[in-house]
Parts: structure tokens; sequence; C-alpha cells
């Protein structure tokens, strides 16, 4: 009677090795543009920080900016899930999402690699269309959506540019992030909140 292979025997599941072995690249790709900055990270350091060999993570990405990329912009991210709350009160919706992108734009994990990536885009154009095309217009579109849907319900002025009317909310706050000179807070965000609406509703 054949001998049964013991249970050590079997064959090991490359899919879950190798999904550890990405999760760990990306991890450290985080960690690192945080403590080196964009500049001074390698692949060659990313690689020794997740315990691969370099040669694994160009098998998956072209660049460093494709691994920041990834591990700030999860694979899989669907733009039909992106949707601003509609409770029917415009002011407390947009004061929720803003607070929420202050959220995430002073994520200590977050900040330096999203930094890297918007930077790393005036040299390279393909992972500036790539930004753009998976994360920037998806949450733009969002925006579009929740302000169209408030002029039908008469909150805003049904002349208004729905577009135009989204960068009065979400560029001051990015403004704010990027040149770092005043506090970036709730509380700023909700007083852009209410000066934008002041200007757009209906008259």
């Amino acid at each position: 009677m054949p001998e049964t292979p013991p249970a050590a025997a079997k064959s090991p599941d490359v899919s879950r090795r190798s999904e550890r072995s990405r999760r760990a690249i990306l991890d450290a790709a985080l960690e690192l543009v945080g403590e080196v900055g964009f500049t001074r990270l390698t692949i060659e350091a990313i690689a020794a920080r997740a315990g691969v060999g370099k040669q694994t993570i160009y098998r998956w990405w072209p660049s460093k900016a494709a691994v920041l990329f990834e591990a700030v912009v999860p694979e899989g991210l669907d733009p039909a899930d992106i949707e601003l709350p509609d409770t029917g009160d415009l002011e407390a919706d947009l004061k929720l999402v803003l607070r929420a992108t202050v959220d995430d734009l002073l994520s200590e994990r977050l900040d330096a690699p999203t930094r890297a990536l918007h930077a790393e885009t005036q040299n390279d154009p393909e992972l500036g269309r790539a930004l753009t095309e998976k994360v920037l217009e998806p949450q733009l579109q969002a925006y579009v959506r929740r302000l169209r849907s408030a002029q039908r319900a008469g909150q805003l002025a049904a002349d208004v540019d729905p577009r135009i009317a989204l960068e009065l909310l979400v560029g001051p706050l990015f403004h704010r992030w990027q040149t770092r000179t005043l506090p970036l807070s709730h509380a700023y965000a909700d007083t852009v909140v209410e000066l934008a609406l002041r200007g757009l509703a209906p008259r």
C-alpha cells in the first residue's frame, strides 16, 4: 500500500507567497519614502526592507514611482464605488467629505508618498495620466454628481458649473497641504464649505 505523503510535503501556495511579498514591498516603500524621501528611495532599499530580491520588484513594477503609486492607490479600486453622501443636507455632506479629505492629507503614513507622487508627475507624464485617471478624475466626478443633485433640489443656483464649483471646495485644501504655510484642519474645511455655499446658493 503506498504511503500517504505528510502534510508538510504539500506544494507551497505560490499565490499566497506572492501576495505576501507584494504586500511587504508596498509597505516597505511607504515606510522608506517617509524615512528618506523619494529622491533617496531606491529599489534596492525597498527589496532589502521587504526581504525580497530586487528582480522580484522589477518583475511587477517598472520603477519606484510605480511601486509607490500602487501602495497609495490599491489595485482594483473601482471608480464606480466613489460616491459622496447625499442625505439631502448639502452643507453637512460636504463638510463630512472635506473633513475626511483633511484626515487623508494629514495622514503620517500617506503624506510623504502622496507628495512624492505629485512631484514626480512633473517628470513622468505617464504617471501623471495614471494618477489623474485612477485617482483624481473619479473623485472629481463624484463631486460633480453630488452638486448636480443639489441643483435639482434647488440648493445650488441652476447656472453654476459644478466643475468650477468643486474647485472652490477642494482647491483651498490642496493649496494649504502643498504650501504648508497655514494649518489644515476640520475647522478650516468647514469654513471653506460655508463660504463656498454662500456664493453658490440660488439668488
